[in-house]
Order: structure tokens, then sequence, then C-alpha cells
């Protein structure tokens, strides 16, 4: 079995590390806040005292982590621990030239694969998530179907290209579903007649988002990714989107709950 160190241990990434522990793969983790890493710890995964050492022996390596900046950071401090042969699978939503500028700073022997996930805390949870995955996935697929169903999506830096255009698609169907129901509210309109006139149409699947319940994707990881697309090219309607999500992520009350959340606040406004 592979070894694999685990590195991010937040909503997403300590349900995923638990699935790839019950699948047999010894197990080494790191989190910022080592406290997170305690359940793991007792199902017998073993806590790194820093980026460095839980990669040091590591067949792959796994990064979940919440921003860009957060992924650059361990970088540096796991890029020059990596042995020819390992295979860094970076999971986190960071955009594809960040990617690219991760890709530079390895050492021969190293393969990185950009392998973004869809889906959020639920389907952790389950293992259900969908994987997309850049470049040479050949080596790691074995471990990644533990995680959820593997896409692959062509060259490095595809996978987080794609995962921009899909969370793009989301977040800004979820801030058009909050603004029809603004309209619906300001129209009078009982809520469940709107938002089953909603559910029933080419919104759907938004629909559902808007409202869900038990899933966590933070108005501030929200604002993150819109960043991100909206610093590739042009996107008017997705700007007005990003100035709902930033208000919502400016309130400390909401900027680290879900984006169901931020929906009733664009419907107050």
């Amino acid at each position: 079995m592979e070894k694999i160190a685990f590195l991010g241990l937040g909503h997403m990434g300590a349900p995923m590390a638990r699935h790839l522990l019950d699948a047999g793969h010894p197990l080494t983790v790191w989190n910022r806040t080592p406290g997170k890493a305690a359940p793991l710890v007792e199902r017998g995964a073993v806590l790194a005292d820093s980026p460095a050492d839980a990669v040091r022996d590591a067949d792959v390596v796994i990064t979940m982590l919440a921003t860009p900046d957060a992924v650059s950071e361990v970088a540096d401090a796991i890029a020059p621990e990596l042995r020819p042969g390992t295979c860094w699978a970076e999971m986190s939503t960071i955009g594809p030239e960040a990617v690219r500028q991760l890709a530079a700073c390895l050492g021969d022997g190293v393969t990185l694969v950009d392998a973004p996930v869809m889906g959020s805390t639920d389907k952790a949870e389950s293992g259900e998530l969908g994987i997309l995955a850049g470049g040479d996935a050949d080596r790691i697929e074995g471990v990644l179907v533990h995680l959820g169903t593997v896409t692959r999506t062509g060259a490095p830096g595809s996978g987080a290209a794609l995962k921009l255009v899909v969370n793009t698609a989301v977040i800004g169907g979820v801030g058009l579903v909050a603004e029809a129901m603004a309209l619906a509210d300001a129209l009078g309109l009982p809520e469940d007649v709107a938002k089953g006139a909603l559910a029933a149409g080419p919104l759907g699947g938004a629909v559902a988002r808007a409202f869900a319940q038990g899933v966590h994707f933070g108005s501030d990881l929200a604002v993150k990714d819109i960043a991100l697309a909206t610093g590739t090219t042009e996107l008017p309607a997705m700007e007005a989107v990003l100035g709902h999500f930033e208000e919502a992520a400016a309130d400390p009350s909401l900027a680290h709950e879900d984006i169901a959340r931020a929906v009733a606040r664009i419907r107050e406004r």
C-alpha cells in the first residue's frame, strides 16, 4: 500500500483522509491546527510536526488547503523533501496558474497532478466526490478512487481550470436564485411557491444548493473562487455575484458559514 501524506484537515480534508486510512493506507497527516488530527490519530494515522516531516517518506502527497497562498507556503516547505518517484495530488481550488507555479518548483522525478474535487462535505463524508484530474494521473488514480469518481480532464492544469468553471456556474447560480427570491419577496409571493417554481425549471440544481443544509462551502471560499475566475477573464455577471459574497464574507458571523446562509443576506438587502 502506498504511504500517503495528507496535508489539510478542514471540513473536506478530514473525511477524505479518513477514507484513505480506512482503505488501509499508512497515513501521515499534518494540519495547521494539530487538534483537528486527533480523530485520525485515534484511528491509526501519524501526526507530523511540520509539512516537511509529513512528506519525507511518502509515496503519495495530497494537499487539501483553503487558498493559493496556503498551498504556496506548504509547497515551499515540502518541495525540497519530495523524493523522485513521489506523486503529489493537489486537490485544493487554486486555479491553473498556481498549479503551473507549483510544477515549476518540483525536482526531477516528482509528478504533480491537479485533482480538485466537485461536491461538498456530504460527498466527502460518503466518498462520492467528483475528482477532476489533470496531468498524468495513472500513478495516483488507485488512491483517488477511495475518495470518489475520477474524471481525466487532460493536460496539467486542466483539472484546476475546469474546477473554476464548475464553481463559477454553481456560485453564480446560487447568487441568481437569491436575487430571484428577493424579487419574489418584493412581489409578495409565498416563499414555497416561488422556490417550487424555480426548482422545477432550469435552475433546479442551483435552487437545491441555495437552500441546502448539512453541507459546507464558506462564503469566504466562494469569494476566493470568484476572484480567481474574474481575474482570468472579463465576467460582468460574476463581478456582481462577487459583490454579494464579499459582503457576506465581511460579516464574521457569515464568513465561514455555508453559502446558503448568504442567500438570506442577499434577500434581505
